[in-house]
């Protein structure tokens, strides 16, 4: 369950402060597979190191919100970075700590169970967040980032208040989906200020500071920042192929996207349009 009294919220608070309170991120639901990926390590605890562990957390937006929110909450008043990364945070915080602090994990499927629509809507965008995350993390390889671990998560996070939002008010993001499905000219910051009183970068920024994520986290996934930096580029480049290319591979926006892309990795059009690819056929 998330934080709010009643199942789900239906009326929207009035603004980012009224948002971010319906949310706790120790409830948040994950996905069944990390649920069941944890259960299945848990009798063996004492054999794991901690990139065993982060295999099965890594794809998962949420159970990484919950550890690395767990983990600047033990750290608070602390000097010294918190952990930008999975295995990170798993270093720092030990593994039987882990299994101590998150039992047996409540589940989205279970959460939206008798809601097929908004299950949908929810796993439309941790697609898009994913197939972001793989982009970003292919090019910062290619580029030899020496942060690509942290672009990836980046990526995986960027849209993550949209995923709370089809979890907590499932009504009001489904209403949302309608509205730009049938205005597909309408900007989602329209939309959204229109039904939910405010944008979701604005919740998205407003759960960051409330949970400490981490700062160099917070700053490449801040799409509002009109700060440049190649990693800021890398995750936004990854974000844009992944919405253009939602629907295939025929999309206008994408041939500007890919000249980008190119000149971002130093590639030639058809070499970039070749990697492009045999990254999604990863999936």
């Amino acid at each position: 369950m998330l934080a709010a009294a009643d199942p789900f919220t239906t009326r929207a608070p009035s603004g980012a402060e009224g948002w971010a309170a319906r949310f706790d991120p120790a409830a948040l639901p994950v996905l069944a597979a990390t649920a069941a990926g944890i259960e299945e390590l848990r009798p063996v605890q004492d054999e794991l190191d901690a990139h065993t562990l982060a295999e099965v957390i890594v794809g998962d937006p949420l159970m990484t919100l919950k550890l690395l929110a767990h983990v600047a909450g033990l750290r608070r008043g602390r000097e010294g970075g918190d952990p930008a990364t999975v295995t990170a945070a798993l270093v720092m915080l030990g593994i039987l700590p882990f299994f101590r602090s998150f039992g047996p994990q409540p589940t989205v499927a279970e959460r939206l169970t008798r809601l097929p629509q908004s299950l949908a809507g929810f796993e439309r965008v941790l697609r898009r967040s994913r197939r972001a995350a793989r982009f970003a993390l292919a090019f910062a390889a290619h580029r030899l980032d020496p942060d690509a671990a942290v672009i990836h998560e980046a990526a995986l996070l960027h849209d993550f208040a949209e995923l709370l939002l089809w979890l907590e008010a499932p009504t009001l993001a489904l209403r949302i989906a309608e509205r730009q499905r049938d205005e597909p000219g309408l900007r989602s910051a329209a939309v959204q200020k229109e039904l939910l009183h405010i944008e979701l970068g604005e919740l998205q920024h407003e759960l960051m500071a409330r949970w400490r994520l981490p700062a160099l986290l917070v700053r490449i996934t801040d799409h509002s920042s009109r700060a440049d930096s190649m990693q800021l580029r890398n995750v936004r480049l990854a974000i844009r192929l992944a919405r253009h290319s939602a629907h295939g591979w025929d999309d206008p926006a994408l041939p500007d996207d890919l000249r980008e892309i190119g000149v971002f990795l130093q590639l030639a059009p058809p070499h970039v349009d070749k990697l492009v690819r045999e990254i999604d056929a990863e999936d």
